[in-house]
């Protein structure tokens, strides 16, 4: 896989890398992972709202009067 990114967005990944001492490819990995566990939990609380929601919809009406 190739990464194209921004002069400014590049830089910033090298220095980065370079304060924790570590490779850009590895700060690269550590944030699709950190993505991809956000987008999943959202996707999944999500599914649950819409799940559940109907269920409970009167209730919460009358607690929002």
């Amino acid at each position: 896989m190739t990464l194209r990114l921004p002069a400014e967005d590049s830089l910033a990944l090298a220095r980065t890398a370079e304060l924790e001492g570590c490779s850009q490819h590895d700060i690269v990995l550590v944030a699709i992972r950190e993505y991809i566990e956000r987008r999943g939990r959202a996707s999944l609380i999500e599914q649950v709202m819409n799940a559940e929601l109907p269920r409970y919809a009167e209730a919460l009406d009358r607690l929002g009067q």
